[in-house]
């Protein structure tokens, strides 16, 4: 799983009035370059109405994200 650091939350258009979220991932080029290179990390499974909904929706999935990050982190 990426770090969460090298998510980006992004909200698309595709048709009009169907908003989905689509999580980015960082790639990191070579070491001579400071670009980054974005990859589809997860996406919406279904559109919603308008765009602060489905950001919403992915600031959720960014949450379960991180939840499921801390918890593998934790050391009984």
């Amino acid at each position: 799983m990426p770090a969460l650091n090298d998510l980006a939350l992004t909200v698309e258009e595709p048709e009009p009035g169907q908003f989905f979220w689509t999580l980015l991932e960082a790639h990191h080029g070579d070491a001579s370059t400071e670009t980054l290179d974005y990859r589809v990390f997860r996406r919406a499974p279904r559109a919603q109405a308008s765009y602060s909904n489905a950001m919403a929706m992915g600031v959720l999935e960014l949450k379960k994200i991180s939840a499921a990050t801390d918890t593998a982190g934790e050391t009984d």
